[in-house]
């Protein structure tokens, strides 16, 4: 059976944007942009490994900066925002098969490679861990990660599976999609008091605490459809209600000079907020003057730049900071830089060639 997410708008429903590249350019650069959120984070937001790269805090190197950058894993967020717009969308006319093909040839070409330049490059896990990590299911087994970022990915996974069962598989369209959406949130939010720990079945088949974004991402792309649809508009503005306590939740915390930084619960909900603004303002086709082509390559690089940038960006911070002598904000930016041209061979040499090829093989 050939699986529709969504049918086409209702009769008499002001018509969905076109599906055009201005709309796909703005979502493209929106996701660079939440990839850059997670860098910043990543090389000065925080302590840890970042701090023996750069040989001392960057809360010292960056005594104004580290304090906004430190808001960067919300980048995080977005990208599952993003994902559920995203997804919805891919899924039309798709059969499970077919949607699991398109993911697999996505996700696993740059993740391999990612994944081997790190294990050469840092030498952090053991072999056998090495090779559970190929498998993106290393994390539930217990295996130490290679990609510090690849915890993300079991979460993408995680949503693949659920709505691939209950959108895809039982046929699609409108009314099974919103149910879906109404019946996660729902069993989202009972599974957590269920089970505050986490660690039950439940809590992490349903993702409570992700849940809210991608739930708010099908409901916005639904919203692209039909931009009169009430039940997909409240859909994402609970996503977006119940999304920014998780997010404060997570990253908040009292003022404490222990931490890192401290983070502004209204900064928090600022910027989850600005992330389901944007997403909605692409689905109601608002972003349309964002036609440059660059953005159409950002996107294109976005997924291997976020899983190489964090571990092999600190390595590269080491040599050109520590080992070079040049100065602190140079380093950061020619760090990202070199990245993102990283991130671009991956794209032209792996996924490019590779991801069709292991697509069309799958399906």
């Amino acid at each position: 059976m050939t699986a529709t997410a969504i049918p086409a708008p209702r009769t008499g429903a002001a018509p969905a944007p076109k599906a055009g590249p201005d709309r796909l350019r703005a979502l493209d650069g929106l996701r660079l942009l939440a990839a850059l959120m997670v860098c910043g984070y990543h090389y000065g937001g925080r302590g840890g490994e970042v701090a023996k790269a750069w040989g001392t805090s960057p809360n010292k190197l960056f005594p104004e900066a580290s304090t906004w950058l430190a808001y960067g894993p919300l980048g995080v967020q977005i990208f599952f925002v993003i994902s559920g717009f995203v997804i919805c969308m891919s899924a039309q006319g798709r059969t499970v098969r077919q949607f699991a093909a398109s993911r697999v040839g996505r996700l696993y070409p740059a993740y391999w490679v990612a994944v081997v330049l790190v294990a050469v490059a840092v030498e952090t896990v053991s072999p056998s861990d090495f090779l559970l990590n190929l498998t993106m299911v290393h994390q539930p087994l217990g295996a130490e990660r290679v990609l510090g970022v690849d915890w993300t990915l079991w979460v993408e996974l995680r949503f693949y599976v659920l709505f691939a069962l209950c959108v895809i598989l039982p046929g699609g369209g409108r009314r099974r999609t919103l149910m879906f959406c109404g019946v996660w949130t729902v069993a989202a939010v009972l599974a957590d008091v269920a089970d505050p720990s986490g660690k039950g079945f439940l809590s992490q088949a349903l993702m409570p605490q992700y849940a809210p974004f991608f739930i708010g991402g099908v409901a916005l792309y639904l919203v692209h459809r039909d931009h009169r649809d009430k039940l997909a508009w409240a859909l994402a503005l609970t996503g977006w209600l119940i999304g920014q306590h998780y997010a404060v939740a997570g990253l908040w915390h009292a003022p404490n000079p222990k931490f890192f930084s401290y983070r502004s619960s209204l900064v928090i909900i600022a910027i989850v907020t600005a992330g389901f603004a944007l997403v909605a303002l692409i689905a109601l086709g608002k972003l349309g003057w964002a036609r440059w082509k660059w953005l159409t390559v950002a996107g294109a690089l976005t997924y291997p730049f976020y899983l190489v940038h964090e571990h092999l960006g600190w390595v590269v911070i080491e040599a050109l900071h520590r080992r070079a002598g040049l100065s602190a904000p140079v380093t950061f930016a020619l760090t990202v830089v070199f990245m993102l041209c990283l991130a671009w061979a991956i794209h032209r040499l792996v996924e490019r060639p590779f991801g069709p090829r292991l697509r069309g093989l799958l399906s």
